[in-house]
């Protein structure tokens, strides 16, 4: 009788050993991710997902520990999606701010840009109430640029797209009169390739803090205090390792990571 308590007890102990062993790398990081904002993230044709934001995501993943599964979400789901525990966080160029604060909590920003305007070389575009009366501006849904039209410039006409690489596809067919979003996503995304070789970022860095917040973060249950703190040493790591420096590397030729 003794010998078979014995043996159950090792049993037990041997069971709580090894899901003790295994807790760090069994619970999976749940990452909601786009996958058409490049250069932060767009989708191969294999369906490979790649870009800056999901390499930090990989990074991030790897400091704590954990392995990583994308969970590809349309922006407009992207908070919904998160509350409704798709994943656990966001990692998808979310900026921080207040507005979104009363349905989510956030990391540290892991990088911070301006925004800018592009518009056609010669189109003599002026970034003021009166210049952009009546222009068609396109730009992405639910987005801190969206925010920032209505407020800066309402007598815009806005025109709203599911999907950033929507907005320049029209903007290159001349369907509207310009486009806002965040700089390098219209540098690399749009200027640098051939469709925006005969455009130009016009009217210099835009940013309301009302609206763009202090840079991107990674969007959290409010709940989820625990792991937030995760977040945050994980993204200090990897700035003090030279992790984050390579990866910004790999897309940029500045740190984007901002003041």
């Amino acid at each position: 009788m003794k010998f078979t308590k014995l043996i159950a007890a090792i049993g037990a102990l041997t069971l709580m050993f090894a899901f003790a062993g295994n807790g760090a790398q069994a619970a999976d990081l749940r990452v909601g991710v786009e996958g058409a904002y490049p250069p932060f993230s767009w989708k191969e044709a294999d369906g490979t997902l790649k870009g800056f934001d999901i390499e930090i995501a990989e990074a991030v993943c790897a400091e704590l520990k954990r392995k990583c599964v994308l969970v590809e979400q349309d922006w407009d789901g992207m908070i919904p999606a998160l509350l409704a525990r798709k994943f656990d966080t966001i990692i998808a160029s979310m900026s921080i701010t207040e507005e979104r604060k009363k349905r989510v909590d956030f990391s540290d920003k892991y990088y911070n840009t301006p925004a800018k305007f592009v518009a056609k070389k010669g189109a003599g575009l002026k970034i003021s109430k009166a210049g952009l009366k009546g222009k068609r501006i396109g730009l992405q849904r639910g987005t801190t640029h969206q925010c920032f039209m209505e407020k800066l410039y309402p007598e815009a006409e806005l025109v709203l797209y599911g999907t950033q690489e929507e907005v320049f596809q029209d903007l290159a067919i001349g369907r509207i009169d310009a486009q806002f979003s965040d700089s390098i996503a219209a540098d690399d995304g749009f200027l640098k390739t051939d469709a925006g070789k005969d455009f130009e970022f016009t009217g210099g860095d835009q940013h309301d803090e009302e609206c763009h917040g202090p840079g991107a973060g990674m969007a959290v249950r409010k709940a989820d205090t625990a792991l937030r703190d995760d977040l945050n040493q994980a993204i200090k790591a990897i700035r003090a390792n030279g992790t984050y420096q390579k990866i910004n590397a790999k897309y940029f030729d500045y740190d984007i990571f901002g003041g």
